[in-house]
């Protein structure tokens, strides 16, 4: 559901808050009055009830409590040891049609846990606009945990990093003025985690364990260690969580497994417990013993919340992969001393539409944004596949210590190859984009970044006149975020259809680049269309606005009246009807000119739209190759099934799963902000492919 924030508290939680309050003093006075006698007989605590999710199963009666619980360095559940074969699966980066598919994979390979974090800014994309519904139903995955007998471990955040864009943080936090410091005590800061909060936790307290749902533990905050140093801010988390989830839930952090890091990252004492990450291939037990240090005596089992199974991977990066049997030989070194491991990732998924995140090395100039593709090389393949040698390695040590048989494995969803899919070009963006009349434009004396203007994800104009120099001028944009491409035009000139493209200044290169003389009668226009990669999700620098943020220098002076267009485009939790955008970019399909590019060497960049028809007879998954193109963004039906760079790499293939497509034909429309596949197809294929691009090409070179 869609709905808007409301500060008035919900009735219902507080008719349920009284019911606690009347039962517990009543408890106490029976205890005041049995104090005076000569012994006090032992008391069952009284039951809490659940108000709502009525699918959710009750408590059974008093002695009969459901308890996840911390005592003599273990785990306990319902009175039992309990050791936690866990995995990622993020309910965000899968179809809502796929989750119980992939949690029934996950169950097979033995997992009894599955862990999953709450992006902030996937459920208020703007400010008071929530969602939960669609891929951002996380009840309905909730209920999915509960239905198939997987426990679950619950990342709220605020912060997750999770190479998601903003480490999960909204967008529109960056637009607040004066600046918020986020991931501290920043009364500000906390002032809207306590709202965004107040909203989340009580819809998610009926589905703690103690209340018949799944949730046995609940992280806040992530890896605080290894980004600052402020008590007072993972204190106040605690509190809120604890006001919100009672006392029975139990809080975790998880950080490094490092001495620096656990000292800033953890909150002493027993009332969140601390878990430790560190690298697959290093001696577990160091890491557990260190990690025993920052818990109460007897209040520390061993646990890994981050077993990684892969890694991530960059644009311009070589796939990451890992070999299954060292992953599998590690994860039973945990598992052999009843330590306790949850594998990140079991299934990573897709980062749909523009929700990538960004990573940055020595500065933030050295950008590294993420793939489209969330694969992982995680057991359970971005498509779902678990035919492969890391998910049978995995099932075989984690066989071993599990009491009851496995899950049978499901076989491999079938995926089709449709074949080739022709395009026609529609219309230049140039063409849909009308600097005069355009509804959406604003003017600044200097530039101004794309959260001041409302605008999230997706693409910004920057259009201003000037005035041509007989030997050329010299364009410098010392911050533009994340990579602008620079066209100029004739205003006065009716014979020249489109701006031309003169150079590419981006983030990671920053060059200066030439504007050639224009035989303009009058003056010259520039045009700067500037993309936002996916802002940075871990460090230092995730203070990541996007768009031009620094005055645009020619020949050294600041070029002043600047005209912003925003070119919006949704993300899956976003309004999916069509935006006028795309739907301009419809218009013309069947009635353009189709023509091959015979020289391609030549063809001079242009941000086009090009539009075709993918015909089903049987919907199965599939995947798009885009070899042959440059770059862009694609959507199947109205959906933003993510970017494309094939030119870059490594990622040649977009996934198509099946709940996007239907029988008969389906609509494909791309931007391609340079150069496209010169005979205008795309090849529906059944088969991922990360073999694209140079194999000594880095993400700092255009």
């Amino acid at each position: 559901m869609t709905t808007t924030v409301k500060k008035s508290g919900i009735s219902s939680l507080g008719a349920m808050a009284k019911k606690r309050r009347l039962e517990t003093t009543i408890f106490m006075l029976l205890l005041a009055l049995l104090a005076f006698g000569s012994f006090a007989p032992a008391f069952a605590p009284l039951p809490s009830f659940s108000s709502s999710h009525s699918d959710l199963s009750t408590l059974n009666s008093v002695g009969n409590e459901r308890k996840f619980e911390i005592a003599d360095d273990m785990f306990w559940k319902d009175g039992k040891p309990f050791q936690i074969i866990g995995g990622d699966v993020h309910y965000f980066r899968v179809l809502p049609e796929y989750w119980e598919d992939r949690l029934l994979r996950a169950k097979a390979l033995g997992l009894n846990t599955i862990q999953t974090y709450v992006p902030w800014n996937l459920h208020e994309p703007r400010e008071g606009q929530l969602v939960f519904e669609g891929i951002a139903d996380i009840f309905s995955f909730l209920n999915l945990c509960q239905k198939l007998d997987l426990l679950v471990m619950l990342r709220v955040g605020p912060y997750i990093c999770a190479e998601w864009d903003f480490g999960g943080f909204p967008a529109w936090l960056l637009a607040i003025e004066p600046a918020v410091r986020l991931r501290s005590s920043d009364p500000a800061f906390i002032d809207l985690v306590e709202i965004w909060w107040g909203i989340l936790l009580p819809k998610i307290v009926s589905y703690a364990y103690k209340n018949g749902g799944p949730i046995m533990m609940v992280q806040i905050e992530n890896e605080f260690g290894s980004y600052g140093d402020d008590k007072a801010y993972l204190h106040h988390l605690a509190r809120i969580a604890r006001r919100h989830l009672g006392d029975d839930v139990i809080l975790y952090t998880t950080d490094g497994g490092s001495r620096e890091n656990l000292n800033k990252g953890t909150i002493p004492g027993d009332t969140v417990f601390s878990a430790v990450d560190f690298t697959t291939g290093d001696d577990p037990w160091p890491n557990f013993k260190l990690q025993k240090e920052f818990n109460a005596p007897g209040k520390s089992p061993p646990l890994s919340t981050e077993f990684y199974t892969g890694w991530l991977t960059h644009w311009g990066e070589h796939i990451a992969n890992t070999d299954a049997t060292v992953t599998a030989t590690y994860l039973e070194r945990i598992l052999s001393r009843n330590g306790s491991a949850v594998l990140y990732m079991a299934h990573g998924g897709t980062n749909f539409g523009f929700y990538n995140g960004a990573n940055t090395g020595a500065d933030e100039s050295d950008y590294k944004p993420d793939l489209t593709s969330y694969d992982y090389d995680a057991p359970i393949k971005e498509s779902g596949d678990i035919d492969n040698p890391k998910y049978q390695a995995l099932r075989r040590v984690i066989a071993k210590y599990t009491a009851a048989p496995l899950a049978s494995v499901p076989p491999n969803n079938e995926k089709k190859a449709y074949g080739l899919i022709k395009l026609q070009k529609t219309k230049s963006l140039f063409n849909i984009i009308d600097t005069k009349y355009f509804d959406g434009v604003t003017e600044s004396e200097d530039p101004l970044a794309m959260e001041s203007l409302g605008q999230m994800f997706g693409f910004m104009f920057y259009v201003s006149d000037y005035k041509a120099k007989a030997n050329g001028s010299l364009l410098f944009i010392p911050k533009v975020r994340d990579r602008g491409q620079v066209f100029i035009s004739c205003p006065s000139n009716s014979n020249e259809e489109i701006p031309k493209y003169v150079g590419t200044i981006a983030r990671w290169s920053n060059t200066p680049i030439r504007l050639p003389h224009t035989q303009c009668s009058s003056g010259s226009k520039i045009y700067i269309l500037v993309e936002n990669m996916g802002r940075i999700n871990y460090g230092q620098y995730i203070f990541d606005k996007k768009g031009i943020l620094s005055p645009v220098y020619l020949d050294g002076e600041p070029l002043h009246k600047w005209k912003m267009l925003p070119i919006p485009f949704h993300n899956l939790n976003e309004d999916q009807q069509i935006n006028s955008v795309i739907s301009d970019a419809y218009t013309n399909l069947g009635n353009s000119v189709r023509k091959n590019l015979k020289n391609r060497i030549n063809y001079h960049p242009e941000p086009a739209f090009y539009a075709g028809h993918l015909t089903v007879d049987e919907v199965k998954d599939t995947f798009l190759s885009f070899r042959g193109w440059s770059k862009g963004v694609a959507f199947i039906n109205g959906y933003n099934i993510g970017r494309f760079w094939p030119s870059f790499g490594p990622q040649c293939n977009l996934y198509v799963p099946a709940p996007f497509l239907h029988k008969g034909k389906n609509l494909l429309v791309i931007l391609e902000l340079e150069v496209p596949n010169a005979e205008l197809f795309v090849t529906s294929v059944d088969q991922p492919d990360f073999t694209c691009g140079s194999a000594n090409s880095k993400v700092h070179q255009i």
